[in-house]
């Protein structure tokens, strides 16, 4: 699920004030949405996450016949510009949150009508897909609260396509200069967030046995984008 969280010394999480939910909670949250306070997360998360995830899309070429996984889509808002991007391929999101698969198929009906797209209910650590499946596979501002990082990176590699690639997009990264990562990082123990420097996005794709392996960021943002290819073919 998207990243959402603000510390206590922040402004509260996802735009909701401190004192309505405790960190922990808020937290459960952010992986999980639940309830009305889940919907309202995901709204958030689809509106204050469009930039970051324009800029890591725009690191890399992404065909019209393009099939398309996006792992932890959240409230649909990256399938859907993905599905406007490949128009003559299809895309697939899937979520652990049965939440968040609701809002995402709300907001990919018109997508999902005519067959452009389609959202379903998953875990990234067993992909309910045939190996070699897509040419690209997306993983937006989720990537951090994966059940076992290394081995899912490998479950994800199992169902590209040779040469497919997976790109990894968010807004906070070890020692990244912005108050958000800052704060993130801080609070990364307590959270079980898996905050990763640029040397160990490297590491981790590298070893998960990616190849042609990228690592480009926005520093004053604080933004990361991952971009590993699984080899061709010989």
């Amino acid at each position: 699920m998207p990243f959402g969280f603000i510390p206590d010394s922040a402004f509260g999480f996802a735009g909701i004030p401190t004192d309505m939910t405790g960190r922990n909670s808020r937290v459960n949250q952010c992986q999980n949405p639940t309830g009305w306070l889940g919907r309202l997360i995901l709204r958030n998360m689809n509106s204050r996450h469009s930039k970051v995830t324009d800029w890591g899309l725009s690191q890399a070429s992404i065909g019209k016949q393009d099939i398309i996984l996006d792992v932890g889509c959240g409230g649909g808002r990256t399938v859907s510009k993905l599905a406007a991007i490949a128009t003559q391929g299809k895309v697939y999101g899937i979520d652990h949150s049965t939440e968040s698969v609701a809002v995402a198929m709300r907001t990919n009906k018109q997508w999902i009508d005519i067959a452009r797209v389609e959202i379903r209910e998953a875990s990234v650590s067993q992909l309910p897909f045939p190996g070699g499946a897509f040419d690209v596979i997306t993983a937006v501002e989720t990537h951090f609260w994966w059940p076992a990082l290394p081995t899912d990176l490998r479950e994800v590699l199992r169902v590209l396509k040779p040469g497919g690639r997976l790109i990894i997009i968010a807004e906070v990264y070890k020692g990244a200069p912005t108050f958000t990562s800052k704060a993130v990082e801080r609070y990364s123990e307590k959270t079980g967030m898996a905050l990763l420097s640029v040397e160990e996005h490297r590491k981790l794709f590298t070893d998960a046995g990616y190849s042609d392996v990228q690592v480009i960021t926005e520093p004053s943002k604080g933004w990361i984008c991952c971009i590993g290819s699984k080899a061709p073919v010989s």
